[in-house]
């Protein structure tokens, strides 16, 4: 195993080390609602409990009793995992760690205050926010009828379901779009319309994976993906740059282009461009941008002191991705640890110790995967998470090795944000 590839095993970025902290007691009890139960805020919530010695109070509201992981979700279509395998509650994140579990919707963010839709009120010394993404509408687009499959669950398994019902055994046809970056997990559309060739190459002959992306090329790794779309998958993957989606029309299965092409499809996988969900715009936090503005020493807004954006819904330059979310809420509760003990979050040797790191393992047939790993650090003088050059690394090839790799890989994330 390389060296870059054991780095991805490693979760734990170099500002876990809280010994100046977790030490200490709390002067006085804080308390912190944290918005969202995904991969930044499971993992921002156990932390700060953790770190803190249970010194800080932590309340999780999602309006979901479970989280679905959108990690190795892909392999759902295939049949190989299960929803239920990737499906995780909050029950030792309450038992083990003491966390507050309220299940339902959020209506209003504000310092010091998370409003749900029942009308109750949470009030608390910090609201950490990790709501993920929404969607752009596109007209004529129906999710129910056309999956985008981007957020797991129900749309996993109804692609799923149409991926074994509506292609024809010889000579169907996949359509499917990549949306303008930034968005979540940049290899795994290209992963998706791998394993999809994958699939149909076993079913029968004449299958085509048309991929229409709206950026110029692919935007995580490249080498390895021209090589599966040009040289592997070569007779059946279709792949367009600079494409973008005009309308669909979802009863038909027809995609039309901004250049006023119609792409027809026996299943389409539309994946519309992202931002930030609602209730950040409603609340004032993304300043009429598409995404949150923060401090990426902290991740507290750089709106509304006091309330903190982690996650796929930040405005940093840094990959939108489950393993990076996990990485960026050890900031996050780090930070607000040291703000309740009275300590600084910016001194020098702390700022030089800021790093997060981005990393996954992408299946490209049914036995075979790549991987890809970056670590970002913090540019003291600009105070911008920037690209460690020398840690950007891709497989040299996709292998079996890699495959099993892949498990223990996100086994270990799904541990580290969830047990």
């Amino acid at each position: 195993m390389s060296l870059k590839r054991r780095t991805i095993l490693q979760m734990i970025p170099a500002t876990a080390a809280l010994s100046v902290v977790s030490g200490q007691s709390m002067a006085a009890s804080h308390h912190v609602v944290v918005v969202g139960g995904g991969f930044a805020g499971a993992t921002v919530a156990k932390y700060l409990r953790m770190w803190s010695n249970g010194g800080i109070d932590v309340t999780l509201v999602d309006k979901n009793s479970r989280h679905v992981s959108c990690i190795m979700s892909n392999l759902v279509l295939n049949g190989q995992l299960q929803l239920g395998d990737l499906s995780f509650d909050y029950s030792t994140l309450q038992d083990k760690y003491g966390v507050r579990i309220v299940q339902g919707g959020v209506r209003r963010i504000a310092a010091g205050m998370v409003e749900l839709e029942s009308g109750d009120l949470h009030e608390c010394d910090y609201v950490v926010v990790a709501t993920g993404i929404s969607f752009d509408d596109i007209p004529g687009l129906d999710s129910r009828k056309i999956p985008h499959a981007w957020i797991a669950g129900e749309q996993t398994n109804l692609l799923r379901d149409q991926i074994r019902e509506d292609m024809p055994r010889d000579n169907g046809t996949f359509v499917m779009t990549i949306p303008r970056a930034p968005y979540r997990c940049p290899p795994g559309p290209y992963e998706r319309a791998c394993l999809l060739a994958d699939i149909l190459r076993r079913r029968g002959d004449g299958h085509r994976v048309v991929v229409l992306d709206a950026n110029d090329r692919i935007q995580a790794e490249r080498t390895t993906f021209e090589r599966a779309f040009y040289g592997l998958y070569r007779d059946i993957i279709d792949y367009r740059a600079s494409v973008s989606v005009a309308s669909v029309n979802s009863d038909e299965r027809i995609v039309t282009t901004v250049a006023g092409e119609n792409v027809h499809g026996d299943v389409v996988n539309v994946i519309p461009r992202h931002g930030a969900p609602g209730l950040l715009v409603e609340s004032g936090l993304t300043g009429g941008g598409r995404w949150a503005p923060v401090n990426p020493t902290t991740y507290e807004s750089s709106l509304i002191p006091g309330v903190y954006v982690v996650g796929d819904s930040q405005a940093t330059a840094q990959p939108k991705s489950g393993h990076m979310a996990n990485s960026q809420a050890k900031v996050c509760a780090d930070a607000i640890i040291r703000a309740a003990a009275g300590l600084s979050t910016q001194n020098r040797e702390r700022l030089a110790n800021i790093t997060t790191n981005s990393a996954c393992f992408s299946p490209i047939t049914a036995t075979e995967a790549s991987w890809l790993t970056a670590v970002f650090r913090l540019n003291t003088e600009t105070r911008a998470m920037e690209l460690v050059p020398e840690s950007l690394g891709e497989a040299h090839d996709w292998n079996s090795e890699n495959y099993s790799a892949m498990f223990d890989w996100s086994e270990n994330l799904f541990a580290d944000t969830f047990r």
